[in-house]
């Protein structure tokens, strides 16, 4: 199958959840600056699920242009990806709605943690069908943002329940983790 293709569907699902997610700010009913105070919350949670859609968006986009082919099962692994991507809409909206409230802060990190491995899976099974030599096999094979990122979403989880704050931190933390640019695939892209 043409990879063009599975890049272009991921492109419109992304595009769609984040529009579902902005549809989710509601213009206040006021003209002062102290009517969007009740908006921050709402706000803030689409700034970091933007943020973290944009992640996968920039890394899919640049995964993708590092193999050759893409088969049966990368397109079921891909839609698993999405499957997990397409819930961040729904706890954004309940996390910003109700303030940052414990457990909605717990189940933000829940689509979090299974894209993170959903991830994992399209890129092993990318790897198994372009194989082990190839260019994403190379540079993925020292990946340890995705290690870290799975180890802080699996304790942020349970620390919502300790503290909130903590959560939201380690969150933003993984998301700042992920916007310092990992240039090894365009490098080895441009290289060869």
């Amino acid at each position: 199958m043409n990879k063009n293709r599975l890049e272009a569907f991921s492109d419109g699902v992304l595009a769609i959840i984040i529009t579902i997610m902005v549809l989710e700010l509601k213009v206040p009913h006021g003209a002062e600056f102290a009517d969007l105070k009740p908006l921050v919350p709402v706000l803030l949670s689409y700034v970091l699920s933007f943020i973290f859609i944009g992640i996968y968006w920039n890394n899919h986009h640049h995964m993708l242009h590092a193999v050759k082919s893409v088969g049966g099962a990368v397109l079921w692994a891909n839609n698993f990806l999405l499957f997990w991507l397409s819930l961040v809409p729904f706890a954004t909206a309940w996390m910003g709605e109700n303030h940052f409230a414990t457990i909605p802060v717990a189940l933000y990190g829940v689509p979090l943690l299974m894209s993170g491995a959903a991830y994992s899976v399209l890129c092993a099974t990318l790897i198994c069908e372009n194989g082990k030599d190839s260019a994403l096999a190379r540079v993925l094979s020292r990946d340890w943002k995705a290690r870290v990122s799975m180890v802080a979403y699996v304790a942020a989880i349970p620390l919502a329940f300790v503290h909130s704050a903590i959560s939201l931190t380690i969150y933003i933390a993984t998301a700042s983790l992920w916007l310092i640019p990992d240039t090894r695939l365009e490098k080895y892209l441009k290289s060869n």
